[in-house]
């Protein structure tokens, strides 16, 4: 009987530490495909002022009859986030509240830019809280930065130059556009890019 209690509590035993071998063996395995998935980062595309150039300079008016210039230099805003955006996209509605917390957790100064009529941009605006922004609508702006596709996002410095650009979907690709910037590439699909190129 004892001899039967001091087996099975050997095969315990065994069982367990085999268990935690399995752990750290996976553990490690997803350590791994961690270091080997490439970040996601904002989708830049080939049209409208490439990164490093100065943006173009549009003048326009927002929502309500304000007139601002889009693009070229604005020195009081170190760092500034255009957002295209569209009432009829669902991306754009959900993303809205994310470049929101964004903008004010970086301190960029965010202009939303849209294309549609002007109840429907009032109406999105309402929705989404969006009173305190800048909103400019109209295809001015869009079309100068060769948008193509929503949401689309161009961060700009103080003199006008495009820091980073491209297709955001989520808060990380957002950050992509910051983290480009400050590693002095032209987006995180480059860097990486480089990366294999190097390896």
């Amino acid at each position: 009987m004892i001899l039967s209690l001091v087996i099975s509590q050997f095969v315990s035993w065994l069982v367990i530490a085999g268990l935690v071998v399995a752990l750290l063996a996976l553990a490690r395995q997803v350590g791994v495909l961690h270091m080997r998935v490439a970040p996601a980062g904002a989708l830049t595309t080939a049209g409208g002022p490439a990164v490093g150039s100065g943006s173009p300079v549009i003048e326009a008016n927002d929502l309500n009859g304000r007139h601002v210039h889009i693009g070229g230099p604005a020195k009081d805003k170190p760092l500034r986030l255009l957002m295209f955006v569209s009432a009829m996209c669902p991306l754009c509605k959900g993303l809205i509240p994310v470049a929101k917390s964004f903008a004010k957790d970086e301190r960029l100064d965010l202009t939303f830019i849209g294309d549609d009529d002007v109840a429907t941009q009032r109406k999105l605006i309402a929705q989404q809280g969006l009173e305190a922004y800048t909103f400019v609508n109209g295809p001015d702006v869009g079309q100068a930065f060769a948008v193509g596709k929503l949401p689309y996002a161009v961060l700009m410095d103080a003199d006008g130059v495009v820091l980073s650009k491209g297709l955001v979907n989520s808060r990380e690709h957002l950050e992509s556009l910051i983290i480009a910037h400050e590693m002095g590439v032209k987006s995180v699909q480059d860097y990486i890019a480089s990366l294999k190129v190097v390896g």
